[in-house]
């Protein structure tokens, strides 16, 4: 088994060490990008469905800026967007490479998706749960909390899911301008040196953190649902 393995990647028994490093790359980048991305996104999801048209907060001004923002965002090819923010990731990070370059695009690249996922999951809420929410005297953010958020997590758990996977891509992309990661590993082993072994390794690895998220995911659909 051992001497398939060899035969299969050649090359990583001398590069085991980055390998593993850039493995830690990824999930740091995944990890600290998508947590902010979650709490951000969560956010202006909601505060779009509040505000539009008939919401409880209704605000035609709110709505418009953050959703016109958002459409302008996501219409922007991420490796252009990282390029043309690298003078804020140097201003906020300190610098516009390695892994803490690449969480602010990262960030502003995931957001403005995940803004929209959790809009689609909040908006299908029972309008009549909304209702008997302020019939009994709820205020705006208990509707929020005890109803959208409360009777959407199912919805919530699976756009999360969606959208973690959407960022391991994103940050495969990044290693393209040098952000770290399994993205950089295998361009500059598997595409600039010829290891194709090497990008094979990190394609399974990918594909592992994939299909464990999206066991989690479904893990908590299934828990939540009801």
């Amino acid at each position: 088994m051992l001497n398939i393995l060899i035969q299969i990647f050649p090359n990583f028994d001398r590069l085991w060490g980055e390998f593993v490093g850039s493995i830690g790359d990824t999930l740091q980048m995944v990890g600290i990008s998508g947590g902010i991305s979650f709490v951000l996104g969560t956010f202006f999801g909601v505060l779009l469905v509040v505000t539009r048209r008939g919401g409880i907060l209704e605000n035609r001004l709110v709505y418009n800026v953050i959703d016109k923002v958002i459409n302008v965002i996501r219409s922007i090819p991420f490796l252009i967007l990282i390029i043309m923010i690298f003078p804020l990731s140097r201003m906020i990070v300190g610098t516009s490479i390695g892994v803490r370059g690449a969480i602010i695009p990262l960030i502003i690249g995931t957001v403005p998706f995940f803004s929209r996922q959790i809009e689609t999951a909040v908006a299908e809420v029972d309008r009549g749960l909304i209702e008997a929410s302020q019939a009994m005297g709820d205020s705006p953010m208990q509707t929020i909390f005890r109803v959208y958020l409360r009777e959407s997590i199912p919805s919530i758990a699976r756009v999360t899911m969606v959208t973690a996977v959407n960022l391991i891509g994103l940050t495969a992309m990044a290693g393209a301008v040098g952000a770290g990661g399994l993205g950089d590993f295998a361009i500059r082993y598997g595409h600039q040196r010829g290891m194709t072994d090497m990008i094979y390794a990190s394609v399974i690895v990918i594909l592992i953190l994939v299909s464990i998220i999206q066991m989690i995911g479904n893990l908590i659909i299934h828990k939540t649902s009801h």
